[in-house]
């Protein structure tokens, strides 16, 4: 009990394990498995130099007592995270709605509007904005 205790004790008030640290975790094993198959004695050094940095700032940040720094750095990641994830949904929506929908940027704001696929010019007033433009179906 008294080592359960003072584990406990360590661990209090450390900031501990979040998004940012999966990712460095998924990162830190995609550099392993490259590592396996490598045979360039150099390249091999590097990925070793920089498996031992992204192990050393998981462990870091887990362990860290400085909260909101940390807290700072994942909300940053979860913003960049986002950004590429919201990309790769609009590109797979795209591809699922290509019989029923146009998608277009509007030129003020830069919203995605999704249109009906009616051929010719129209004039589109943008939801968000208020901002009204022309916009050219072909197909």
């Amino acid at each position: 009990m008294r080592f359960r205790d003072r584990l406990r004790g360590f661990f209090y008030g450390r900031y501990g394990i979040d998004a940012l640290y999966y990712a460095l975790f998924v990162a830190f094993l995609l550099i392993w498995v490259v590592r396996i198959f490598l045979t360039n004695i150099a390249a091999d050094i590097i990925l070793n130099l920089v498996e031992f940095a992204l192990l050393f700032y998981m462990l870091f940040r887990a362990f860290s007592r400085n909260i909101y720094a940390r807290r700072k750095e994942n909300e940053k990641f979860l913003g960049f995270f986002r950004a590429i994830k919201n990309f790769f949904i609009l590109q797979k929506n795209r591809i699922r709605d290509a019989k029923k929908l146009r998608y277009r940027k509007c030129p003020h704001c830069k919203a995605v509007l999704r249109l009906p696929p009616e051929k010719g010019k129209h004039t589109v007033k943008c939801p968000r904005c208020g901002d009204r433009f022309e916009v050219k179906v072909v197909l």
